[in-house]
Parts: C-alpha cells; structure tokens; sequence
C-alpha cells in the first residue's frame, strides 16, 4: 500500500507540475523576451520529459488503485486526463496552437491529478475502516 501512496502523490506532483508549468510559461516569455529562443527549447523538452514520468507513475498508480478498489469512474477520469495529456504532446502548439495546447494539458492534468486525489482519499477512508471494524 505505501508504493501505491507514493505513485498516487508522485503522480498528483508531477501533474500539477505541468499545469504550473503551462500556467507560468507564457508569463516568462512576456518577462524574458531575450530568452524567449532558449525557454522554447526548453519549454518542449520539458513536456517531453514530465511525460516520460507522468505516464508510467500513473498507469502503475491508476492500476494499483483500481485493483484495491474496484473504482472504474477513478480508472476511467485518469485514462482520460493522461490520453489528453498526451494528446496535447503529440499535436503540441503546431496542430492546437500555444492556447490550445495549454488547455489540453492543463485539462489533462487535472482529470489525473483528480483521480489520484480520490484514490489516495478512498485508500485513507478504507484504511479507516478496516482499522475501526477491529476495534
């Protein structure tokens, strides 16, 4: 159960890191027009990257949590944010445009970040539970 907690909070990290990141982003370009060249190559690899995590965490965490629980609503909120956020990856601003892309991701990340909240909620009040049918 503590490795299911861990990917469940590694994962709701890793998620909101990428709404932060969508959020602030075009901010830092308005304040840093110089750098602008150099945070977009940045600004893809890092997308890149956070997938490369999301992605696995999640799954390992989404399954572990249905396999405790039995939650398809859980199972399927979380499918769905990590197909957007790797929609958003694959078609990137050059198929959605920059608002389009931040949109899709911020969504994404919020369906998988909702998803691991209520897994971790629904893990603590079935411990709960189970600790106060013994007494």
């Amino acid at each position: 159960m503590n490795f299911q907690k861990i990917s469940d909070k590694a994962a709701i990290a890793l998620s909101m890191l990428c709404v932060v990141h969508c959020l602030l982003f075009p901010v830092l370009l308005l304040l840093l027009p110089p750098l602008a060249g150099i945070l977009a190559l940045d600004d893809e690899l890092f997308h890149k990257t956070l997938l490369f995590f999301v992605v696995p965490i999640s799954v390992i965490a989404l399954m572990m949590g249905y396999l405790y629980h039995r939650n398809h609503t859980m199972l399927l909120v979380g499918g769905v944010g990590l197909s957007l956020l790797i929609l958003a990856a694959v078609l990137g601003h050059d198929v959605l445009g920059e608002y389009g892309e931040v949109v899709l991701t911020v969504i994404g990340s919020s369906f998988i970040a909702f998803s691991h909240i209520r897994t971790v909620s629904y893990t603590h009040l079935r411990a709960h539970e189970t600790r106060h049918d013994l007494v």
